[in-house]
């Protein structure tokens, strides 16, 4: 078995051009302008966001969470069988490919998205967030595979760098076409807005392109026999087998778990809160996204700036606290003024936190470990799971009170029992140096 090439600057930039291929779905499909659309096209003239579906009365906002949630819980039992193959066969980038074309073909297909098929939006919104989250585990899993543990939490950060500048470029494309539709030739704004979910589609497949290129395949050269599937099986059972006997990857599992139910359902439901709670129109709230995103890209490289002096473990403490304080904050707002100041905190944090939580746990995983892609199952099960509940649980609080702002207000909550987890890591690699 030879060990893979670290370091090279080509490889490294390859790698974070995946975050500036997919982080388009996250901006445009999730957060930005596809929750506006689909805001728009399920409510009705005089104003009721009540949609039938599948013969059941359920509130717009309601059913998108709970397709969300539905999307990961497909994905959850799936990727550890898939992640064992990987690590066997050696070859991550098939998967992180069909997942790719998963999303991204999902991307194009909402394109024929409108009130008249309800049922064909949230099929391709739940295919998108699968392909989405399942190549995510592949792409992660090359980190500790290209630099070594002392570039982990500068290189993470970079590649949410690339993300974030990347989809709001996407972003400011999309949003020319949709507030000059006639300009460049489209009927209405409706119809320029789902040529965005093509656009999205497209730069996302195109853009994966030079990953797919550059990235090793089966950079340890690894020589499978047959039975893949039962070698693959076999291989995640190892995995498991190590995490349960590490106190500290048990640990931040859990932590990781908790606190990331609350920055994903942020994420996820923060241009919907500013919609239905405050009123406010669609352009205002794609503005805030897009300033979320320029800042998040600011705050990723500067929280990894801060790991480098404080440690790991140190930073992630100080930016859950952060958290807590603005979903206490978020329950007040009244607003648009106050919405704004919230939103340039989560911003703030929110690249900080995504990009150190990666870096983080590739440092707790076994150095002399190969199977990475294992082990960034369990990472990103973690991740999926967490924005079942987070998703799930937020549209479930509103259902039952009413209101978002008790959701928002239960989010704090997350962050608190995650803060509690995270205290329990006690490992030195996160520990100032």
């Amino acid at each position: 078995m030879t060990e893979p090439s670290l370091n090279n600057p080509k490889t490294v930039n390859a790698w974070c051009m995946y975050d500036w291929a997919n982080s388009v779905y996250s901006l445009v499909i999730t957060s930005a302008i596809f929750p506006i659309y689909y805001q728009a096209v399920t409510t009705n003239v005089e104003g009721d966001d009540k949609v039938d579906f599948l013969g059941f009365q359920v509130i717009n906002s309601v059913l998108y969470s709970y397709a969300l949630s539905f999307s990961f819980l497909i994905i959850a039992p799936l990727l550890p069988l898939l992640s064992g193959m990987a690590d066997y066969t050696g070859n991550k980038k098939f998967f992180m490919k069909l997942f790719c074309y998963t999303g991204g073909l999902s991307c194009m297909g909402l394109y024929f998205f409108t009130s008249a098929n309800l049922l064909w939006g949230i099929f391709c919104v739940v295919m998108a967030s699968i392909g989405y989250s399942g190549s995510l585990v592949f792409y992660d899993a090359f980190l500790p595979e290209i630099v070594t543990e002392d570039r982990f939490d500068r290189t993470s950060a970079r590649g949410y760098s690339f993300g974030y500048y990347g989809s709001v470029l996407m972003m400011v494309v999309a949003l020319a076409f949709i507030l000059n539709p006639v300009t460049f030739g489209f009927a209405n704004d409706g119809m320029a807005t789902r040529f965005s979910f093509l656009m999205v589609g497209a730069w996302w497949i195109g853009f994966a392109q030079i990953p797919f290129f550059t990235l090793p395949n089966n950079p340890f050269h690894l020589k499978p026999g047959k039975q893949k599937l039962l070698k693959g099986y076999y291989e995640i059972v190892k995995v498991w087998q190590s995490l349960k006997e590490s106190h500290d990857i048990k640990f931040y599992i859990l932590a990781y778990f908790f606190y990331n139910m609350g920055v994903q359902t942020v994420m996820y439901m923060a241009a919907s809160f500013g919609a239905k709670e405050l009123r406010l129109p669609d352009f205002k709230l794609i503005a805030t996204v897009l300033l979320i995103q320029l800042i998040a890209a600011v705050g990723a490289n500067l929280f990894a700036r801060f790991s480098g002096r404080l440690g790991n473990k140190t930073t992630l403490v100080v930016m859950i606290c952060f958290w807590i304080a603005i979903c206490i904050g978020a329950y007040f707002v009244t607003n648009e003024y106050q919405f704004y100041a919230v939103a340039f905190s989560v911003g703030m944090v929110m690249g900080g936190i995504q990009s150190l939580s990666r870096a983080t746990y590739s440092k707790l995983i076994p150095q002399n470990a190969i199977q990475h892609a294992s082990y960034f199952s369990f990472f990103d099960v973690t991740f999926n799971l967490s924005v079942v509940f987070g998703t799930f649980t937020y549209g479930l609080i509103e259902h039952l009170t009413g209101s978002m702002r008790n959701s928002t207000l239960a989010l704090a909550s997350y962050f608190v029992i995650g803060l509690l987890f995270l205290l329990q890591v006690k490992s030195k690699a996160l520990q100032k140096k």
